[in-house]
């Protein structure tokens, strides 16, 4: 019997354990489910015979080496930053390790140690990462492979309410970490464009978007991630003249939340203390010009110059309400976090959608190409989500591959070689997690 370890019951391992209960009984796997929150792990586990649920510390050092010693592969859906406690000891242990996050520089020193002892530490193998490379990857192989030149890569993810439960101005709920989204954009993004290093500062990022139209599904706008530039090399790439990676929103939403930039509501660095006596009124007055002339309203629409479409979307998250905040501290992200959760929240009866889109231009043979790889997912309910769907399965499918020997790669790794994404890809299609591609002479 195979065992393998589960390390966090949180959303987006729903489908995962779901995924490795059903194939355990062919496979003969055992699947033990550990978790900081027992009931919640009890809950995931549902009585399967071939599931064990345990209550679990990974900062617990005897406990965590016991429970990697007794396991044949560890699947970490911690989040990132404790990725690394697991991933030394599976190594020292000799133990196969996934994750579906970013490698930290902290898992990229274990690479020589994890080759030595004949390890793999497979890495953003979730949505994105995850199945962004997957998908990308193989049309970038296939391309080079008949001897085209790519010019340009473009890709786009975004995490959003289907269409038919779209039912508030900001055509946007949350499917994913909230605090993320909130924070989402910090720093300066990266990209190249013809040739030239392009860089957008986070107070500029929510006015350089871009429309693309994703197969029947109208328009997106799309806004630049953090860091473009270093998939060239990810992806071999190292002389493309155009590389861009982006977020995906209904077109408006960035428009409008880069006034909570400006005014500075998603500011994560300072902590407002009174916030007990404060409404949400007051705590967007505190943000605007001081004039007892002038109404929050006006000062709002006159100071930062906003539309009356966008000052609609701030009403109606009730920024101009004289209700108590209901906390008694927190930085001023936390604070519009806490509004946006009760605003942005998925209902019982809604689904969500994963929208993926690449775009490519090559040329081959002194014809020039453009193809577009897309990819649309409606979630199942609530529980079954496009979001845990897209993000688990990739790390079911690829625990599964390596548990039976198709997948043999070693060292640290993210799912860019032929020998894991050509699998995974296709048993994904069982799941209707299939792109379709379209391909033109320009």
């Amino acid at each position: 019997m195979k065992r393998i370890l589960v390390v966090g019951a949180g959303l987006s391992a729903t489908s995962l354990i779901d995924y490795l209960l059903d194939k355990s009984d062919k496979n003969n796997w055992q699947v033990t489910l550990v978790d900081y929150d027992y009931n919640l792990a009890l809950q995931k586990v549902n009585d399967h015979p071939n599931g064990i649920a345990l209550e679990f510390d990974v900062f617990d050092v005897e406990q965590r080496n016991d429970a990697i010693r007794d396991a044949d592969i560890v699947v970490s859906m911690l989040p990132a930053s404790m990725h690394v406690l697991l991933a030394e000891d599976c190594v020292i242990q000799g133990v196969n390790m996934i994750t579906a996050s970013y490698v930290s520089n902290e898992i990229k020193a274990l690479n020589e140690k994890a080759e030595e002892k004949g390890v793999l530490l497979l890495n953003e193998i979730g949505l994105d990462p995850g199945i962004d490379h997957l998908s990308a990857k193989k049309i970038i192989d296939e391309i080079q492979a008949k001897g085209g030149e790519i010019t340009l890569f473009k890709s786009f993810c975004g995490g959003l309410v289907a269409p038919e439960y779209d039912n508030n101005p900001w055509n946007y709920k949350f499917t994913w970490n909230p605090r993320n989204v909130v924070l989402a954009g910090q720093g300066t993004a990266q990209f190249i464009r013809n040739n030239q290093p392009k860089f957008i500062a986070y107070n500029k990022l929510f006015r350089r978007t871009e429309l693309i139209e994703v197969l029947d599904e109208g328009q997106f706008e799309g806004y630049a991630n953090r860091d473009s530039l270093s998939y060239r090399e990810i992806y071999g790439l190292e002389n493309i003249p155009t590389m861009f990676r982006g977020t995906l929103r209904r077109p408006g939403f960035s428009e409008a939340w880069d006034v909570f930039v400006r005014m500075g509501m998603t500011d994560d660095s300072f902590t407002i203390s009174n916030l007990s006596e404060m409404t949400w009124r007051d705590f967007t007055n505190s943000f605007l010009v001081y004039d007892k002339e002038k109404s929050v309203e006006d000062k709002l629409q006159d100071y930062l110059s906003v539309d009356d479409a966008i000052m609609q979307k701030i009403a109606w998250l009730g920024l101009f309400e004289e209700t108590k905040i209901g906390l008694d501290e927190g930085s001023p992200a936390q604070v519009l976090q806490h509004l946006l959760e009760q605003k942005w929240a998925l209902q019982s009866e809604d689904k969500d959608m994963i929208v993926m889109q690449h775009l490519f231009d090559y040329n081959l043979k002194n014809t020039n190409y453009h193809l577009k790889s897309s990819l649309v997912l409606r979630g199942k309910d609530q529980v079954h989500t496009a979001m845990s769907m897209t993000v688990g399965l990739p790390v079911a499918i690829a625990t599964e591959l390596i548990l039976n020997g198709e997948i043999t790669l070693t060292g640290v790794r993210i799912p860019t070689d032929k020998e894991i994404y050509l699998p995974i890809l296709e048993r994904l299609k069982e799941f209707d997690i299939d792109f379709i591609e379209e391909e033109f002479i320009v």
